[in-house]
Protein backbone atom coordinates (compact mmCIF):
# COMPACT_ATOMS: atom_id res chain seq x y z
CA UNK A 1 0.00 0.00 0.00
CA UNK A 2 1.03 3.68 -0.89
CA UNK A 3 1.77 5.97 1.84
CA UNK A 4 -0.17 8.76 1.76
CA UNK A 5 2.19 12.19 2.59
CA UNK A 6 0.14 15.64 3.31
CA UNK A 7 1.78 16.60 -0.31
CA UNK A 8 -0.44 13.83 -2.16
CA UNK A 9 -3.58 14.02 -3.94
CA UNK A 10 -5.99 11.72 -5.12
CA UNK A 11 -8.38 11.70 -7.99
CA UNK A 12 -11.63 9.16 -8.52
CA UNK A 13 -11.38 9.05 -12.82
CA UNK A 14 -14.99 7.00 -12.96
CA UNK A 15 -13.51 4.35 -10.90
CA UNK A 16 -9.97 4.28 -11.17
CA UNK A 17 -7.85 6.09 -8.85
CA UNK A 18 -4.98 7.95 -10.45
CA UNK A 19 -2.64 9.52 -7.77
CA UNK A 20 -1.69 12.89 -8.32
CA UNK A 21 1.18 14.11 -6.69
CA UNK A 22 2.20 17.91 -6.19
CA UNK A 23 6.38 18.62 -6.16
CA UNK A 24 8.01 19.49 -3.16
CA UNK A 25 9.01 22.40 -4.16
CA UNK A 26 5.32 23.71 -5.84
CA UNK A 27 4.08 26.90 -4.93
CA UNK A 28 0.51 27.23 -3.10
CA UNK A 29 -0.68 28.43 -6.94
CA UNK A 30 0.72 25.42 -8.79
CA UNK A 31 -1.21 22.79 -6.39
CA UNK A 32 -3.81 24.65 -6.77
CA UNK A 33 -3.65 24.19 -10.50
CA UNK A 34 -2.94 20.20 -10.20
CA UNK A 35 -6.10 19.99 -8.02
CA UNK A 36 -8.63 21.71 -10.44
CA UNK A 37 -6.83 19.82 -13.37
CA UNK A 38 -7.42 16.51 -11.55
CA UNK A 39 -10.95 17.75 -10.66
CA UNK A 40 -11.79 18.71 -14.10
CA UNK A 41 -10.32 15.13 -15.36
CA UNK A 42 -12.04 13.21 -12.45
CA UNK A 43 -15.92 14.67 -13.91
CA UNK A 44 -14.53 13.43 -17.56
CA UNK A 45 -15.82 17.12 -19.13
CA UNK A 46 -13.58 17.93 -22.06
CA UNK A 47 -15.29 20.77 -23.60
CA UNK A 48 -17.70 23.54 -21.44
CA UNK A 49 -18.42 26.96 -22.37
CA UNK A 50 -16.97 29.86 -21.01
CA UNK A 51 -17.71 30.67 -16.92
CA UNK A 52 -20.87 33.31 -17.19
CA UNK A 53 -21.64 33.24 -20.84
CA UNK A 54 -25.39 32.53 -21.94
CA UNK A 55 -24.24 28.92 -22.77
CA UNK A 56 -23.20 28.30 -19.37
CA UNK A 57 -26.13 30.05 -18.05
CA UNK A 58 -28.72 27.57 -19.57
CA UNK A 59 -26.87 24.85 -18.22
CA UNK A 60 -28.82 22.95 -15.18
CA UNK A 61 -27.35 23.60 -11.98
CA UNK A 62 -26.05 19.68 -12.11
CA UNK A 63 -24.17 19.39 -14.81
CA UNK A 64 -20.47 19.00 -14.22
CA UNK A 65 -19.17 21.88 -17.13
CA UNK A 66 -20.91 24.37 -14.90
CA UNK A 67 -18.49 23.64 -12.25
CA UNK A 68 -15.35 23.02 -14.38
CA UNK A 69 -16.27 26.52 -15.95
CA UNK A 70 -16.30 27.84 -12.47
CA UNK A 71 -12.87 26.52 -12.18
CA UNK A 72 -11.31 27.41 -14.67
CA UNK A 73 -12.86 30.98 -14.11
CA UNK A 74 -11.20 30.87 -10.53
CA UNK A 75 -7.70 29.57 -11.90
CA UNK A 76 -7.34 32.33 -14.52
CA UNK A 77 -8.24 34.96 -11.09
CA UNK A 78 -6.08 33.93 -9.59
CA UNK A 79 -3.31 33.54 -12.09
CA UNK A 80 -4.58 37.29 -12.84
CA UNK A 81 -3.79 38.38 -9.24
CA UNK A 82 -0.59 36.28 -8.71
CA UNK A 83 1.04 38.68 -12.23
CA UNK A 84 -0.22 41.84 -10.59
CA UNK A 85 1.48 41.19 -7.37
CA UNK A 86 4.37 40.24 -9.32
CA UNK A 87 4.28 42.52 -10.86
CA UNK A 88 3.91 45.37 -8.22
CA UNK A 89 6.53 43.63 -6.05
CA UNK A 90 9.22 43.93 -8.85
CA UNK A 91 8.15 47.39 -9.28
CA UNK A 92 8.95 48.16 -5.33
CA UNK A 93 12.32 45.86 -5.75
CA UNK A 94 13.15 48.17 -8.89
CA UNK A 95 12.06 51.40 -7.15
CA UNK A 96 14.17 50.31 -3.50
CA UNK A 97 17.03 49.37 -5.65
CA UNK A 98 17.01 52.81 -7.72
CA UNK A 99 17.07 54.37 -4.24
CA UNK A 100 19.74 52.68 -2.79
CA UNK A 101 21.73 52.98 -5.66
CA UNK A 102 21.31 57.13 -5.36
CA UNK A 103 22.03 56.87 -1.51
CA UNK A 104 25.08 55.00 -2.36
CA UNK A 105 26.25 57.74 -4.77
CA UNK A 106 25.57 60.16 -2.92
CA UNK A 107 27.37 58.63 0.16
CA UNK A 108 30.17 57.93 -2.01
CA UNK A 109 30.35 61.33 -3.94
CA UNK A 110 30.12 63.58 -0.48
CA UNK A 111 32.13 61.55 1.86
CA UNK A 112 35.10 60.78 -0.20
CA UNK A 113 36.27 64.13 -0.81
CA UNK A 114 38.99 65.67 1.51
CA UNK A 115 37.24 68.94 3.31
CA UNK A 116 37.51 71.94 1.46
CA UNK A 117 39.44 74.49 2.99
CA UNK A 118 37.74 77.87 3.35
CA UNK A 119 40.14 80.42 2.64
CA UNK A 120 38.87 84.30 2.50
CA UNK A 121 39.50 86.79 -0.68
CA UNK A 122 40.03 90.56 0.08
CA UNK A 123 37.45 92.32 -0.88
CA UNK A 124 34.86 89.76 -0.18
CA UNK A 125 32.44 89.49 2.87
CA UNK A 126 33.34 87.25 5.79
CA UNK A 127 32.53 83.59 5.45
CA UNK A 128 30.21 82.18 8.25
CA UNK A 129 32.10 79.27 9.38
CA UNK A 130 29.32 76.26 9.17
CA UNK A 131 28.78 74.23 12.31
CA UNK A 132 29.45 77.59 14.30
CA UNK A 133 26.47 80.23 14.55
CA UNK A 134 28.14 83.43 14.57
CA UNK A 135 31.79 82.36 13.48
CA UNK A 136 33.02 84.34 10.26
CA UNK A 137 36.66 83.62 8.86
CA UNK A 138 37.71 87.25 7.33
CA UNK A 139 40.30 88.59 5.51
CA UNK A 140 42.71 89.77 7.97
CA UNK A 141 45.49 92.74 6.44
CA UNK A 142 48.14 94.08 8.43
CA UNK A 143 48.89 97.43 6.81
Amino acid sequence: MTTRTPRTRLANTAGRVRLHTVPPDATAGQATHLRACAQAEALRVTDWPEYGSPAWLRLPADDPRVYVATLEAAELHRMHVERLYADAHTQALNTLQTAAEVRAARKGTSRTRAPHKLTPTPGWPPIQIPGRPGAYLTMETSE
